[in-house]
């Protein structure tokens, strides 16, 4: 997530949308009182702006995170400040009504049969063994994104711009265009090599594609995504 006071933006950071790049390629224009959290060390490893800078929220602040995702449950950040993929309701909670309501919110977000095989992939990264793509879904208790609750507040979208992953080139430099910024940004490859070369598609059955279209409808209602 960033939010920058010197172009007077917030970038909600959903998941498997390429958000590290765009973090990344944002990183190159913020200025030093703008809010950039914290990502992996691999990652950070491939940053050439400024690094996490003014996350961190002093004095009896907390993060309105749920308990679950707090510190003592989950390694991660301290929680006493913004974080990753922190959601439009926390971050407008902590910034106040004149910012939230002033500044271009924008974010990205995927066809979710796509996405949903990336976050397979990348669940499962480095096993010799993975389970099976069904076998993920019904299961492993982080299967389901929460992306439209990321970019929503009270269930209605909360942003300016809803750039696409399939469009991501022509939709980042559009937001760059809106934001006034004639500064030639390069989006980096992060976290693309885990997933094979394989059509979303050969990995669904019907059950499956009738899951994951029940788990993301708000998203392939608002974009107009389908199989």
């Amino acid at each position: 997530m960033i939010l920058s006071h010197k172009h007077r933006f917030i970038f909600l950071k959903t998941k498997k949308t390429a958000g590290t790049s765009i973090e990344l390629a944002l990183c190159q224009i913020c200025g030093p009182d703008d809010i950039i959290t914290p990502i992996t060390a691999v990652d950070e490893a491939l940053r050439t702006g400024l690094g996490p800078q003014n996350w961190r929220r002093h004095g009896w602040f907390k993060s309105p995170r749920p308990i679950w995702k707090r510190r003592w449950f989950k390694i991660g950040p301290p929680d006493y400040g913004y974080y990753n993929h922190m959601s439009a309701a926390e971050v407008a909670s902590y910034m106040g009504p004149a910012i939230w309501n002033s500044y271009f919110k924008f974010a990205f977000d995927r066809n979710p049969w796509d996405r949903q095989v990336s976050h397979y992939h990348f669940r499962h990264r480095g096993k010799a063994r993975p389970a099976s793509f069904a076998h993920f879904l019904d299961h492993d208790r982080r299967a389901r994104l929460n992306n439209y609750e990321i970019y929503s507040i009270d269930g209605l979208p909360a942003l300016d711009f809803l750039g696409r992953y399939e469009n991501l080139v022509a939709d980042f430099e559009h937001v760059l265009q809106i934001l006034g910024i004639d500064q030639k940004i390069e989006l980096p490859r992060a976290k693309s090599s885990f997933r094979p070369a394989r059509p979303y598609q050969e990995y669904y059955d019907e059950r499956t594609r009738a899951l994951v279209a029940n788990w993301y409808q708000n998203e392939i209602k608002l974009l107009g995504y389908s199989f």
